[in-house]
């Protein structure tokens, strides 16, 4: 059996009045949800109860939906009168106007200054944006600090690592200079003569002119014959050798 139509007007009980209102206000919004997601349509409905509550839907901004009708409506109205077009640019610079004092307080509100007017509510809600704001502020600084430091470590590692090379290449130079050195004492030692200086000469010795005579330095030999103590102590011995 299908319900009865229910005859509209004005429903005088009072708890049936906000039963009614309160299923069919949810209808509506969800309808208009509905609506803008299957349509793609851009949906937006205020609703005032009895008692002064306002309840609201927009599928984007309930602002920008306000702002495209009035456009809209004047647009449609300049085809009337040129007049709208004037009177329309003048509630835009009004609403700017609106926009700019309002951001211009807020600025000065976040500054700390003209908070006299503000109550407990707004005062509470400041402070939670300026702490948001702050927070926002530490964390890029905290980015840019960290990444400064990671910067530096790894400019650190290069250093370092530049630094063991040189140190590697320094001691390879210490190296072959401590060779070079052991080559030139070896050398210098093989070059020295070991035990008397020897040298030969030619001289005449009345036989055979060409017969070489060799001169050694030696050291004195003791002898117990005193004829020959001063040649000992001269220490020179010749040697004659014919060829």
């Amino acid at each position: 059996m299908g319900r009865g139509k229910i005859v509209i007007q004005r429903i005088d009980n009072t708890t049936s009045r906000q039963v009614t209102f309160s299923k069919r206000r949810n209808g509506l919004l969800k309808k208009a949800k509905e609506l803008a997601i299957l349509c793609d349509a851009e949906v937006g409905f205020i609703i005032f109860s009895s008692t002064g509550k306002l309840y609201e839907f927009a599928s984007n901004s309930m602002r920008s939906t306000i702002d495209r009708y009035n456009k809209i409506k004047e647009g449609n109205n300049h085809l009337i009168s040129p007049m709208s077009e004037v009177k329309f640019w003048q509630r835009e610079i009004a609403s700017l106007r609106q926009q700019l004092h309002y951001l211009q307080e807020n600025h000065r509100q976040l500054l700390g200054e003209e908070l006299s007017g503000l109550s407990i509510k707004d005062l509470t809600n400041l402070e939670n944006q300026i702490e948001m704001s702050l927070k926002g502020v530490r964390k890029q600084k905290e980015q840019i600090l960290t990444d400064e430091i990671t910067e530096l470590n790894q400019k650190g590692n290069l250093i370092h690592q530049e630094n063991i090379e040189l140190y590697k290449k320094v001691n390879l130079v210490r190296q072959e200079y401590t060779e070079l050195q052991k080559k030139v004492t070896e050398q210098g030692c093989g070059s020295e003569p070991s035990g008397g200086v020897q040298a030969t000469h030619t001289i005449s010795n009345g036989y055979d002119q060409h017969a070489p005579i060799n001169l050694q330095l030696s050291q004195p030999q003791t002898q117990k014959n005193e004829t020959s103590t001063s040649a000992m102590q001269l220490g020179l011995q010749l040697h004659y050798t014919e060829d």
